[in-house]
């Protein structure tokens, strides 16, 4: 959790006021600039692919590479301001789909393709921070690895909410959590390069891996759940990326 951490606490020194309103401003103007150009490298992304050059990040923005470079220190810095884009469209997608107040079934099956459908709009985005290199340049942070621990995190506190509201042992909610989290990603990375099924039959598959996971340690402790009725109580989680960009 420590670069999750420092990446927050960055964000946060970058964001705040400096009572200065001029100075204010300027650096609102620059936070939207950054803002385009990292629109535009996602736009260079679903062209050029992960491999991009900071030549089509300009040319996508439509200015030169110094006039990109005097809003970002070097590529790393563009690669970790295109990590938090892909965290805000995967956690604004994620969280409702994780909360919906639907039964057990059709919640597993939303939250799973929310995930598919943020790596299908976004699959060279996804590929370029799960490699963890920009333009050949290791990156200074693994966005997929933090955003996988937030995820856990995240999800296990929400098992174990639930298993000790049916009065289960709850020790094995975060284990469970890793564990469903690593197995959706890695389901996630093969789909992307092999796409041998269509988004609904992967989700449909790992919606009943999980449930059945689910259903069996439940019959363990003598509680049967009605995959398709709404329980009781709507346990929910807060998860979201904690700042916008700032320059």
């Amino acid at each position: 959790m420590t670069a999750v951490t420092d990446r927050v606490k960055r964000e946060k020194a970058g964001a705040a006021p400096t009572g200065d309103a001029r100075r204010d401003r300027w650096r609102k103007h620059r936070v939207q600039r950054r803002a385009e150009f990292v629109e535009a490298a996602l736009r260079a992304l679903d062209e050029h692919g992960p491999d991009l050059a900071m030549e089509d990040v300009a040319a996508a923005a439509g200015v030169t590479k110094p006039v990109l470079y005097r809003h970002f220190e070097d590529k790393a810095d563009l690669y970790e301001a295109l990590g938090r884009r892909g965290t805000e469209i995967l956690f604004s997608r994620l969280v409702p789909a994780i909360n919906a107040e639907l039964a057990p079934v059709p919640r597993i099956r939303t939250a799973l393709d929310a995930f598919f459908a943020v790596i299908e709009e976004h699959p060279n985005l996804y590929r370029l921070l799960a490699r963890g290199t920009f333009a050949g340049k290791p990156a200074d942070s693994d966005v997929v690895a933090e955003d996988k621990e937030l995820i856990a995190t995240a999800l296990s506190t929400l098992l174990g909410d639930y298993m000790r509201m049916f009065g289960m042992d709850s020790g094995a909610a975060e284990p469970w959590a890793y564990g469903i989290v690593g197995m959706v990603q890695n389901t996630g990375e093969w789909w992307l390069d092999r796409r041998s099924m269509s988004r609904d039959a992967v989700v449909e598959y790992l919606t009943r891996i999980i449930w059945a996971a689910i259903d069996g340690l439940a019959r363990e402790y003598d509680i049967t759940i009605d995959p398709n009725l709404p329980l009781e109580a709507n346990k929910v989680v807060q998860l979201r990326s904690e700042q916008p960009d700032a320059g």
